[in-house]
């Protein structure tokens, strides 16, 4: 019987001992919890703070004299060969530098206000980071009539793509293709600033077929008098009369009277190409 009282009290001392090992594991995994949720707070304010300094920083930041000159290490202006680069930075003068984060600058008024210079026709402007700087790149249209009133006076003006006709502000041309030199006075019922978009293709296809017929580069073409029109060619002028829709068929002919100027000894005034069945050469007299 005593012994049977001994391990009974032996048996009541192990649960106090166990009960008090569950309390003290559970008072540790609560101390664990709330030192966790305590890190986790500390951790969450250091990246609040971090990113907000991140986001004071002023490499994020443009510099507030980037518009004064293109010479400058925050902007870059690419693919205007013909639009003068301080037209382009005269317009972002305009335009205030944002006191806010590069990528939270909106560049699409910008873009809209360069795009209404007449030469250029698409803008892109790129964000780049630390440091902050832009990137602007320009699509020109593409130059195809010269426009003066004599091959020996340069343009006065020229049409681009789209018929779009640019003045002498954007003259000379450089660091483009060559274009048509189109010799006219701009009267006698055919001035040049009433062309529009077709009556410029039907200059620039006739002028190819001149070329792709004759093999030769065609110098100008004299528009001077609409309904006499005259196309140069390095050996010889060629009278082609008037722009109608028969014009592209009479320009094919040359090919067959070219040959014969070279077996000529004297000079060609010019080769005529008026009618569709007749074509003649016209002789200095």
């Amino acid at each position: 019987m005593q012994n049977q009282d001994n391990n009974d009290n032996i048996n009541i001392e192990r649960r106090v001992k166990i009960n008090q090992m569950q309390r003290n594991v559970r008072r540790g995994k609560e101390r664990l919890k709330w030192f966790r949720c305590w890190v986790r707070l500390f951790m969450i304010m250091v990246l609040i703070f971090a990113a907000y300094k991140v986001y004071k920083l002023p490499q994020w930041y443009l510099n507030k004299n980037i518009f004064s000159s293109a010479s400058n290490n925050t902007l870059k202006i690419v693919g205007n060969s013909i639009t003068p680069t301080y037209r382009i930075i005269s317009i972002l003068r305009q335009t205030p530098v944002p006191q806010r984060p590069i990528y939270l600058f909106n560049t699409s008024k910008i873009e809209k206000e360069i795009e209404k210079l007449p030469p250029i026709k698409e803008v892109y402007i790129q964000r780049l980071w630390f440091p902050a700087r832009l990137n602007i790149m320009v699509v020109e249209r593409r130059p195809i009539l010269s426009i003066s009133p004599d091959p020996k006076v340069a343009p006065i003006a020229f049409f681009a793509e789209g018929g779009k006709l640019i003045g002498r502000d954007y003259l000379p041309l450089k660091n483009v293709e060559k274009t048509i030199l189109v010799l006219t006075y701009g009267t006698k019922g055919d001035d040049y600033r009433t062309w529009d978009e077709k009556r410029i293709k039907k200059i620039e296809t006739i002028v190819h077929a001149m070329e792709q017929f004759s093999g030769q580069p065609v110098e100008y073409i004299d528009l001077r008098n609409p309904k006499d029109i005259y196309i140069k060619l390095p050996q010889v002028n060629v009278r082609l009369g008037e722009l109608d829709y028969m014009a592209l068929s009479r320009v094919r002919n040359i090919s067959a009277i070219l040959p014969q100027i070279k077996t000529l000894n004297k000079k060609i005034k010019y080769i005529d190409l008026r009618w569709e069945d007749t074509q003649y050469i016209k002789l200095e007299e």
